[in-house]
């Protein structure tokens, strides 16, 4: 047999080519905002890729004909879900009937739809491996495909397979996936570095504008405010006094955004102190009681660990974030609902876990949380959320957020054990 053929080749650029044509779908979502279009993209091309290369067969040993369509079946299920899987099982099933020969039409059938069905099944807790692990997840995956389909070549289409066949036949598809891995994580990789670039700039820019100018406005709106007051409780009518207290009140709401411009401005603590964070997860929530109650929201706090836990940072800042975070999960329950709060400690660092019943947020709305002017709220400015994000990042934290549309969401914030 030629191992090396031109169909063999044909085979691997049907399966690279779309890759980088995914690659190039990923720069232009920043362009041209198309996220919305980005599973659908990355499901055509795996159909694209899966129909190119049953296009071009393989002749090996004679009566087998083989292909490397298994390789974009396994990387859209496992990078695009069940939802993906459920798509191009059928697709594929269409061309491989279209093709002809019945009896290889039923092989894949029961093959690849046992095989979709496994890949279903992990692909969630796939996407929360590292590296290595999905390395060598891909390796017994396709160990496993590649043997189911053998067994029922052999047993229903009455093929004669040695065992160097089988060996070669492996290892090709190994060598495919295993490369299509690295290439899609270097994708994933690529996106979040330059989402986070492009997060970065936005942030400069306004932790720049928040410097340069929220003193010099911030003096002008005291004395405004003062003299407001001044009329305020001076001999004017009721209406004239109604008027001059909206005033205030607005004049107070914009001294509440200059402020969260100058804490994100510097979102370094000024103070550094030990915390406890017992002690200051209490005081959150002692403050917000009286607002869950209102709004039918139940606080549920668990503290672990035996000991107290501490963290060095700046006890203002820490409470202003924490309250920003809760406060806004109240808010997302509008028919009320559980919002816990548990703390878990796992040396060097300590992690603190919010999650509401909300009405949660999709994946692109996670991803631009913490951004000027981003807010999922029908009145909210979004600068409360950016300043909770500088200030843990400020004092060595981290934010991972997860939730579930309709349902909850969770955050989990993680900082340096003192």
């Amino acid at each position: 047999m030629e191992l090396i053929s031109k169909n063999l080749l044909i085979n691997i650029l049907c399966i690279l080519l779309p890759l980088f044509i995914f690659q190039i779908i990923i720069f232009l979502k920043y362009v041209y905002r198309i996220d919305k279009k980005k599973e659908l993209s990355f499901t055509i091309l795996m159909m694209t890729s899966i129909c190119l290369s049953m296009l071009f067969p393989i002749s090996f040993g004679g009566e087998f004909i083989w292909d490397l369509r298994r390789i974009p079946f396994i990387i859209g299920i496992l990078y695009g879900g069940p939802k993906v899987g459920a798509m191009l099982l059928p697709y594929l099933l269409v061309v491989r009937f279209l093709l002809g020969d019945i009896t290889g039409f039923y092989s894949s059938a029961i093959s690849y739809t046992i095989t979709a069905m496994i890949l279903s099944l992990i692909s969630r807790k796939y996407l929360g491996m590292s590296l290595v692990y999905k390395l060598a997840m891909s390796s017994l995956l396709v160990l496993l495909s590649t043997q189911i389909t053998f067994l029922i070549a052999i047993n229903i289409g009455h093929v004669m397979m040695t065992p160097s066949m089988w060996l070669q036949y492996f290892l090709i598809n190994l060598a495919g996936l295993l490369v299509a891995t690295l290439i899609v994580e270097m994708i994933h990789m690529n996106s979040d570095l330059l989402g986070k670039l492009v997060k970065a700039e936005k942030l400069e820019v306004v932790s720049h504008l928040a410097a340069s100018i929220s003193h010099e406005v911030r003096n002008p709106l005291t004395t405004s405010k003062g003299f407001m007051q001044l009329s305020y409780n001076g001999d004017v009518t009721p209406e004239v006094k109604q008027y001059i207290g909206t005033a205030i009140k607005e004049l107070d709401r914009a001294s509440d955004i200059i402020n969260d411009y100058l804490t994100f401005a510097k979102p370094t603590p000024e103070e550094v102190k030990k915390l406890c964070i017992y002690t200051e997860i209490q005081h959150v929530v002692n403050i917000l009681t009286p607002l869950a109650t209102m709004n039918n929201v139940k606080l549920n706090v668990k503290l672990g660990g035996n000991a107290p836990m501490y963290i060095l940072g700046d006890r203002k800042k820490l409470e202003q974030s924490l309250i920003n975070i809760v406060k806004n999960g109240i808010e997302s329950m509008s028919e009320g609902g559980n919002l816990s709060i548990h703390t878990t400690s796992e040396f060097p660092s300590i992690k603190i876990i919010i999650r509401d019943e909300g009405r949660g947020m999709t994946q692109h709305q996670i991803n631009r949380l913490g951004e000027p002017y981003f807010t999922t709220k029908e009145n909210g400015t979004g600068l409360g959320m950016m300043v909770s994000y500088s200030i843990i990042q400020g004092m060595g934290g981290k934010i991972n957020v997860r939730s579930n549309v309709g349902n909850w969401t969770s955050f989990s914030i993680e900082f340096p054990m003192a």
